[in-house]
């Protein structure tokens, strides 16, 4: 049953990962995610079905538009491939259990968010608050499917804890704290507390532990000055998804090392 459910995720995986290019391009640019249909920036042709396969069409195209040739980035089987990944791997870890649906969201949204994120420094309100809701609505339902209402009010207080902490430190700085940040962090939150108390703390410190041991790595090769703005997102997002597949095992680890 498990490995059924993960070659469903990664097949499924790549599709929406297709979908998540649209949003990607579109959110920033205050476009419909939904009209018109897919079609070059270049040249405006429409997509083909036959060239809007996942990852094996930017193969069979090279990378360009069949129509004008123009360059189609490797931004975007990257993404396709990214979302059939996680997914996989989410669907490894939520197998048999209710909260699978909301988990496969989450980790789309959360892909979106960090390439738009690095690519705009922007976390679209037209992203995460809708994420917010759908989180709260299938969270709420695999409480009541699993009769889990104690880690649904968990889920719940673990969002305002993560926004709360994450609030004080942009008021502190708001410049190495984003408000985008702030609002995010309830998502990851409640993610997280539906998990543990444990596993919250632990995804908010990998955030902040990448995110710090990057922003080193990037000045010490001159790649930015301590001016330079870096995207956060993309690294509470990274240490949210550690948390999540692997954080039991490493708060084990750690508490046996206590």
């Amino acid at each position: 049953m498990t490995a059924f459910v993960v070659v469903a995720c990664v097949i499924l995986g790549f599709a929406v990962g297709s979908f998540l290019n649209v949003v990607i391009w579109r959110v920033p640019r205050h476009e419909s995610i939904v009209a018109p249909p897919s079609h070059c920036p270049g040249c405006d042709t429409p997509i083909s079905p036959r060239d809007n396969i996942p990852v094996v069409s930017w193969l069979v195209l090279r990378g360009k538009c069949r129509n004008c040739g123009q360059p189609i980035p490797v931004r975007y089987p990257m993404v396709e491939v990214g979302c059939a990944v996680l997914w996989g791997v989410i669907g490894y870890t939520f197998a048999d259990s209710w909260a699978l649906p909301a988990y496969l969201v989450f980790a789309a949204a959360l892909l979106a968010l960090s390439v738009i994120d690095l690519e705009h420094y922007l976390l679209p309100n037209r992203i995460v608050f809708p994420l917010a809701g759908a989180g709260l609505v299938l969270l709420g339902i695999a409480a009541f499917a699993e009769g889990a209402g104690d880690d649904f009010v968990r889920a719940v207080l673990g969002g305002v804890v993560a926004f709360v902490a994450l609030g004080v430190l942009h008021l502190i700085s708001p410049r190495g704290m984003g408000l985008g940040d702030v609002k995010l962090a309830f998502v990851l939150g409640l993610y997280l507390g539906w998990l543990g108390w444990g596993e919250v703390f632990l995804g908010l410190f990998l955030g902040f532990l990448l995110g710090a041991l990057i922003g080193v790595l990037l000045i010490a090769t001159r790649l930015r000055s301590r001016k330079d703005h870096v995207p956060f997102g993309p690294f509470l997002a990274a240490g949210t998804l550690i948390a999540i597949v692997w954080g039991p095992a490493l708060l084990g680890w750690y508490s046996q090392r206590q």
